[in-house]
């Protein structure tokens, strides 16, 4: 059976600090992409873009934000999060507890699986699959067998954090969007404790509309570039962390 992780100093515990951001280069992104899951792989930029009729799964071209490969997701699925795993990219949908296992070169459809409760963010740290679905709750799973392991609660000091959404994994710690903000929260994965948030207030385009939210981080791991963007953003934003 799947168990939870106990913070036992979770009603002690101080509120997490908050870093801030610096703006180290910024980058073309289509303004039309529902942005729902980001990941950087092999020089490139893998994207999920949500809404029913409109999902799709593309690859990226960092520099010029032009879409080069894209394969539609059907109409019946509203795509979330996105993670690579090896040669291989998973892909999320929110409300139909499916997801979907591509070939990252070919984006051919390998295979699907099924996992209980919505799907909003996915990531990977190494070893396993992280998934979030809008709880506070964060759960492990088997990248062979996509069944679940472990779960954390998310909290800040004694108070859980809904509304976690997209989701990477940054030096060991699980950084996660926390929908209709422009905060990240970082988070320990042992126990699911909030060690900071980092700030991204000032990015969203002036003038957006409701929708256009905070949503999308990408680590280049190689490289140790951090980048970031939003729902209907023209921009994505590589930027570097100014902790205090």
């Amino acid at each position: 059976m799947p168990r939870e992780d106990q913070n036992g100093q979770a009603g002690r515990a101080a509120r997490a600090s908050v870093w801030r951001h610096e703006v180290v280069r910024t980058y073309p992104h289509d303004p039309d992409a529902f942005t729902q899951g980001l990941v950087f792989r092999d020089g490139a930029l893998y994207e999920s873009t949500g809404l029913n009729g409109k999902s799709s799964l593309r690859r990226v071209a960092l520099e010029t934000g032009r879409v080069l490969q894209r394969t539609a997701v059907d109409r019946r699925y509203f795509a979330e999060g996105l993670a690579a795993w090896g040669p291989n990219l998973v892909q999320l949908t929110w409300d139909t507890n499916i997801a979907f296992v591509y070939d990252r070169a070919s984006f051919k459809l390998l295979r699907t699986f099924t996992y209980g409760g919505e799907g909003w963010g996915l990531a990977d740290d190494g070893r396993q699959l992280i998934l979030s679905d809008g709880t506070p709750a964060l759960r492990f799973l088997d990248p062979a067998t996509f069944a679940e392991t472990r779960r954390v609660t998310v909290r800040d000091g004694a108070t859980p954090v809904e509304d976690l959404n997209e989701l990477e994994v940054v030096d060991g710690l699980i950084y996660a969007n926390v929908w209709l903000t422009d905060r990240i929260a970082v988070i320990a994965p042992a126990d699911g404790r909030v060690v900071a948030w980092l700030d991204l207030k000032g990015l969203a385009p002036k003038g957006a509309s409701a929708d256009a939210v905070l949503n999308g981080i990408a680590y280049d791991a190689a490289g140790g570039r951090l980048f970031v963007t939003g729902k209907l953003w023209p921009r994505l934003f590589e930027i570097r962390v100014r902790r205090p």
